[in-house]
């Protein structure tokens, strides 16, 4: 790919992420998305992504395969015997995401398409095939089949899905608020490794929640 228009691809991408994050995905307009990539062509997105959609996938894309890297170094180590690992295994490289303004973007975004995972009818989109994410789930619900009935373990690993990605987007809009927020002074939040571990513990004791039926 020629340098300009690689240039001009990454520039929709971080301007697109940036304004799904903020505006919502549904409620983003892609002639604002030109216009904050200093692009003067409206059809400048259609023509490197194919459509809208096909610049929110390369956004997902992107974050996905940053971490991978991390997902994939723990694979060796997990094991449904111990969820605790296998959750941290899933949590720490996302909460990495934190660190840096496209990766906060980023979870904004999933925080949005938390619902649209598949995991309640083995149905993950096409972006988790073949990942170390995939593996890690994988790894999650035999975890969880372990002491519960398959509806119940993939139920309580969409919500896992759902309550992980809306606590990072909450930390990452907090942390980072938009320039437009009142100049207050928030409380101190909790440095990154307690946040992290913290809430590692608490999906993890979610997971494992005694089955309601062992107490009728």
């Amino acid at each position: 790919m020629p340098k300009d228009a690689r240039a001009t691809r990454d520039a929709l991408i971080h301007a697109g992420a940036h304004l799904f994050a903020s505006h919502g995905i549904d409620a983003t307009r892609t002639r604002d998305i030109v216009a904050l990539a200093g692009q003067a062509n409206d059809s400048a997105v259609t023509y490197h992504f194919g459509s809208r959609d096909g610049l929110l996938h390369a956004i997902l894309n992107a974050g996905v395969t940053r971490m991978e890297p991390a997902r994939t170094a723990t694979l060796p180590t997990l094991h449904p015997d111990d969820p605790h690992a296998i959750v941290d295994a899933i949590v720490r490289p996302t909460a990495d995401e934190l660190r840096t303004p496209h990766g906060r973007d980023f979870l904004r975004i999933t925080a949005q398409l938390a619902g649209r995972a598949g995991i309640r009818d083995h149905r993950p989109p096409p972006l988790l095939h073949d990942t170390a994410l995939q593996q890690q789930l994988h790894l999650l619900e035999t975890a969880c089949r372990a002491t519960l009935p398959e509806p119940l373990a993939l139920e309580r690993i969409s919500l896992f899905i759902a309550f992980l990605t809306a606590a990072l987007a909450d930390r990452a809009t907090r942390t980072h608020p938009p320039d437009t927020s009142p100049p207050d002074t928030p409380p101190p939040d909790p440095d990154h490794h307690t946040f992290t571990t913290d809430l590692t513990a608490m999906l993890t004791a979610a997971l494992q929640a005694p089955h309601p039926n062992r107490f009728a």
